[in-house]
């Protein structure tokens, strides 16, 4: 099996959300021995992750069915997005993974999501928060309710509410990032353009995020990081991006000045793959 970054742990326990203050390359990969009947949406609850991201990662197991005693890759190290700076949420749309760094003490939290079925439907650019919302109501709009007419005007809180437990409205009209009552949509496109988290994520980012805090909303399937002198680039698999993956990472490279550091073969291997985890392309 062809691992990106070295498997530190054969069982990752702990989630990791903390990493040294300027790595621009955080967390580090795992890897999960499957237990009979589990699948890998429980698995990838259990560290925080998409269905997307592990499955990304494991393109050989079966999603429903893995088979028992086998290794899971745990994506746990990811590159920053480009937008990624202290004080601001960056939402990547291409990895489905959110990302905050406080500005003053805190961890940096990040959190994978769920997005919008529809390209257009989640707008690029940089927004803010404008209310952190507790046990919100949920009132759907016209074009929800002309595809499901029997939807009510309001839906209070509770189980059968989609918004989850809290909710952050941003500054463009309808959108907001928020829980949800159908965790298994996490790491999927299945919005009409919000952007929903676990039930257990969603109160830690709403403590976390201030009114007024930027959001950055951005599409890059191709991301480019240092770490310890080698280059790595995390590709993943996103349809909906204009720009080709190999076109972009060469300008990606060559604006960081390390194009020159990198093996071909090994670039072409990892834009192949897109795995959704950083992968070592420095020539040797």
């Amino acid at each position: 099996m062809w691992l990106p970054l070295p498997l530190l742990a054969v069982l990752l326990s702990v989630p990791a959300t903390t990493w040294p203050e300027g790595d621009e390359v955080i967390g580090a990969s795992g890897a999960h021995r499957i237990r009979r009947g589990e699948s890998l949406i429980e698995i990838a609850r259990r560290y925080d992750l998409g269905f997307g991201e592990i499955a990304a990662a494991n393109p050989r197991l079966d999603a429903f069915v893995p088979p028992p005693g086998e290794l899971a890759i745990l994506p746990t190290a990811w590159i920053l997005p480009s937008a990624a700076e202290e004080g601001t949420v960056v939402v990547n749309l291409s990895e489905m993974r959110l990302y905050y760094l406080p500005a003053g003490p805190g961890p940096l939290l990040t959190f994978p999501v769920g997005v919008a079925v529809e390209a257009g439907a989640t707008p690029l650019g940089v927004l803010t928060v404008e209310q952190k919302l507790v046990s919100p109501s949920w009132y759907p709009t016209p074009a929800i309710r002309r595809e499901d007419p029997e939807l009510p005007a309001a839906v209070p809180p509770g189980p059968d509410n989609p918004l989850g437990s809290h909710a952050l409205r941003l500054s463009a009209p309808t959108l907001l990032i928020h829980g949800t009552n159908r965790p298994y949509g996490v790491g999927r496109r299945v919005s009409h353009g919000c952007i929903r988290l676990y039930p257990e994520d969603i109160p830690r980012l709403h403590r976390a995020v201030r009114l007024g805090t930027p959001v950055a909303i951005v599409r890059e399937p191709v991301k480019v990081g240092v770490r310890a002198g080698r280059v790595l680039v995390e590709v993943h698999r996103d349809d909906d991006a204009a720009a080709d993956p190999a076109e972009l990472a060469q300008r990606l490279l060559r604006a960081r000045g390390v194009l020159e550091q990198v093996d071909p073969r090994k670039l072409e291997r990892a834009l192949a793959a897109r795995s959704g985890m950083p992968v070592d392309v420095s020539a040797e």
